[in-house]
């Protein structure tokens, strides 16, 4: 597994991991069960803190993108499954949490819209 980590970027290096092992296990290069290397060992690769990779398994793991099993180390999960429910939760949270605010539906949308947008800046 090759990744690269520009510390020239505006992206923190952590986030750089996360994004390049989330957009891999989603195109199934890295493929369901494939273990990822230790935390040690990938920031020893990359030349970076162990607490840096360790952020970025914490926030693939948040995401459904990874599971950690104790001595078998951490895992790409199934993460179609996971991603949806996960998006489904947070969507039900927040409609929840606009409600109690008094937020009306379309404020409820129109805040939705904008944070997708910046989220989404090509589509």
């Amino acid at each position: 597994m090759q990744l690269s980590v520009d510390p020239a970027s505006a992206t923190p290096p952590y986030e750089q991991i996360r994004a390049q092992i989330a957009d891999r296990a989603r195109s199934g290069e890295l493929p369901t069960g494939l273990r990822l290397p230790t935390v040690r060992a990938l920031a020893e690769e990359l030349g970076l803190a162990a607490g840096t990779v360790a952020r970025a398994y914490r926030e693939l793991e948040a995401d459904g993108v990874v599971e950690t099993h104790g001595r078998r180390g951490t895992l790409i999960a199934a993460t179609g499954d996971a991603a949806h429910r996960l998006a489904a939760e947070a969507a039900a949270e927040y409609a929840a949490r606009a409600s109690r605010l008094g937020v009306s539906r379309a404020e409820a949308l129109a805040a939705v819209d904008t944070a997708l947008r910046l989220a989404y800046p090509q589509g």
